[in-house]
């Protein structure tokens, strides 16, 4: 039996995950799942591609307040509101997208900026703003918040053991900051999932997450490296792009459980 290992959210763009025994899905991902993003002087989105040591500001979900403090610096900690309803209205660059997104107050952008050494403003997506995902892919106008494109990111446990079998040093799951991970079945199986159900909840794999820099990031120090990229570039490889989980779309809303049951409703070839 396939089944939920666990569910994670990440209420800040390219910050520290959040592991729940249970979540909400909501319109566009998991409940508080990159609402949030740090962007630049420009409007640009900021992420671990560009500094990496934002791998080092965890997050901590407290009622209506995101507690977020810094790795082995927990005293030192700026509480962000979950749902601000108030505040400059600016465009957010995102990839090739450009969204809207609330700018939350100087408290906290200066905060970050400290951190980061870097001036940067965090900036909310409230329910009004619809970011599509990509037409190519979409079944039903879906859309997404703040993520690089699509609402959920599925891997299976197997296919992270089967690439540790291959690497020198073994890496954790959060080198890949999925938002669901699931037991059983062999590795690579989220390739064949066309679609499948959890909770009565139906999905639909649509696309293979092709993978970037921030995989070589160690999550705990922040020092770049260059695994696990070179070992996927053996085997997972694909017009130039390495892949590693499955980009998730799906209609309906509900509760998701660690424990739930995954059931495969329909397969497709591998497509490596």
């Amino acid at each position: 039996m396939l089944s939920v290992s666990h569910l994670y959210v990440y209420p800040i763009k390219s910050l520290g995950g959040i592991l729940l025994d249970q979540v909400q899905l909501t319109d566009r991902g998991l409940k508080h799942d990159r609402r949030l993003v740090l962007i630049d002087e420009d409007n640009r989105f900021i992420s671990q591609r560009e500094i990496a040591r934002m791998a080092l500001l965890q997050t901590a979900l407290c009622g209506s307040k995101l507690i977020v403090f810094e790795k082995g610096n927990s005293g030192d900690a700026i509480e962000v509101d979950l749902n601000p309803a108030e505040g400059d209205v600016v465009k957010v660059i995102l990839f090739k997208d450009e969204s809207e997104g609330i700018v939350l107050d100087e408290t906290v952008n200066s905060w970050f900026s400290k951190k980061l050494d870097v001036n940067c403003r965090l900036v909310y997506m409230p329910d009004r703003v619809r970011r599509a995902v990509d037409p190519v892919y979409a079944h039903n106008d879906e859309i997404t918040a703040f993520s690089d494109g699509f609402p959920l990111l599925l891997i299976g446990q197997a296919s992270l053991n089967d690439l540790n079998n291959r690497l020198n040093q073994w890496l954790p799951m959060n080198r890949f900051r999925p938002n669901i991970v699931f037991t059983g079945g062999a590795a690579f199986e989220e390739d064949t999932m066309k679609e499948f159900e959890i909770s009565k909840i139906r999905f639909a794999a649509v696309k293979p997450c092709a993978r970037c820099v921030v995989t070589t990031i160690d999550q705990e120090t922040g020092a770049r490296g260059k695994e696990p990229l070179k070992t996927l570039n053996q085997y997972r490889q694909l017009n130039n792009k390495l892949y590693f989980g499955q980009n998730i779309l799906y209609k309906d809303d509900g509760v998701l459980r660690i424990g739930d049951e995954l059931k495969v409703i329909q397969r497709q070839p591998y497509l490596l």
